[in-house]
């Protein structure tokens, strides 16, 4: 009888505690649950370029820290900087300064051989007043100014000189004769020349070593 008793109430303290776990798990999933609420609130109050604001000062907080043990040790951090950059880096670096704003330049070199005929640009502003010639927001100036036949002709020779000059481009030789041939395709040589604009002192050096037969 006693250990009848004593089998009960056995279970019945097993019983209480994997409740009380369980009570203490759904408890931790709450809070959890809960603080993932406050976090997704928080996410959604900042702006939106907060990650890329935050992975830029990471960035340029690992970089600080690389500099400062590069100068512990002595040591010229700009040209470890330059040797531990990969080729695929490299390259997307290239594109990136390709893709800075070209327009102000361009812009400079189509109207550098514009001739300006100052005496038909006052003669044209009398003409339409100063309001609609210099055409401010709440101008309407339609069908005031008419180009003239030269100007028109002007346009479209300038048109015609710009296409012949990217044809020519687009045509010139992609390579000098005079040049040493270590590419194998077109894809190749462009990706020897971005090697050769980060690692051209190093290689060049170890050509010529390899030259005299005094490379290690």
């Amino acid at each position: 009888m006693a250990s009848s008793e004593g089998g009960s109430s056995s279970k019945i303290s097993d019983f209480k505690a994997r409740l009380a776990k369980l009570h203490s798990k759904r408890n931790e999933a709450a809070r959890l649950n809960h603080q993932e609420v406050v976090e997704e609130d928080k996410l959604k109050k900042m702006p939106k370029n907060h990650i890329k604001k935050r992975e830029r000062l990471e960035m340029e907080l690992h970089e600080e820290e690389e500099k400062a043990a590069a100068e512990r040790e002595g040591k010229d951090y700009n040209r470890q900087k330059m040797l531990s950059v990969s080729a695929v880096d490299a390259e997307r670096w290239e594109r990136k300064k390709k893709k800075k704003n070209p327009d102000e330049g361009q812009y400079d070199r189509l109207i550098k051989g514009v001739k300006v005929d100052l005496e038909e640009y006052e003669k044209e502003k009398a003409a339409v007043g100063e309001q609609a010639f210099y055409r401010e927001d709440n101008t309407i100036s339609i069908g005031l100014h008419k180009d003239s036949p030269d100007a028109i002709d002007s346009m479209v020779k300038d048109l015609e000189n710009q296409i012949i000059k990217r044809e020519k481009y687009s045509r010139r030789r992609i390579f000098d004769d005079d040049d040493d041939i270590n590419f194998i395709n077109e894809r190749n040589m462009k990706f020897n020349k971005k090697l050769e604009r980060f690692y051209g002192q190093y290689t060049e050096e170890i050509k010529q070593n390899l030259e005299r037969g005094t490379a290690v």
